[in-house]
């Protein structure tokens, strides 16, 4: 169980691991050669820096300041998006899928360590049930889109 004091760092780690989503699935539609997947990793970019800005808004609402820096560690999901700038470097669609899909379910992670915390009010618990809900339902999508490119 958390205490309020994780509430805020909680958030910012959620913040943290959107900017790195927003970011990493930027970096992925302009490195696959497929039309509907550029579209479709462009909107998941856009979809990403949305979440972010309900986080800050949350954050404010806390007591908390979303802009400095300590958001605590991205550990696994930090290095999932990684992957995704490696799987750049070979230039294979099923390679950049791939690691999308390591990056949703690191994020998908992080957003159930949070909903543990037991000071979630909840406008902020309703904010990262439906977020969660919109990366469960981009990791169905990739994981499909990862079946045809196999």
């Amino acid at each position: 169980m958390e205490t309020n004091e994780n509430l805020i760092p909680s958030l910012k780690h959620l913040l943290s691991i959107c900017n790195d989503g927003k970011e990493g699935y930027r970096n992925a539609a302009e490195n696959v050669d497929a039309p509907e997947l550029k579209v479709l990793l462009t909107t998941y970019s856009l979809q990403r820096a949305e979440y972010a800005d309900a986080l800050k808004t949350s954050i404010r609402q806390a007591g908390g300041d979303p802009d400095n820096s300590d958001g605590g560690p991205l550990g696994a999901l930090h290095r999932a998006w990684i992957d995704i700038k490696t799987a750049f470097t070979i230039n294979d669609n099923k390679a950049v899928l791939d690691a999308c899909v390591t990056g949703e379910k690191a994020a998908i992670e992080a957003y159930d360590k949070a909903l543990d915390n037991d000071q979630l009010s909840s406008v902020q618990r309703q904010l990262l049930v439906s977020q969660r809900s919109g990366i469960t339902q981009s990791l169905q999508n990739v994981e499909n889109l990862e079946h045809q490119y196999a």
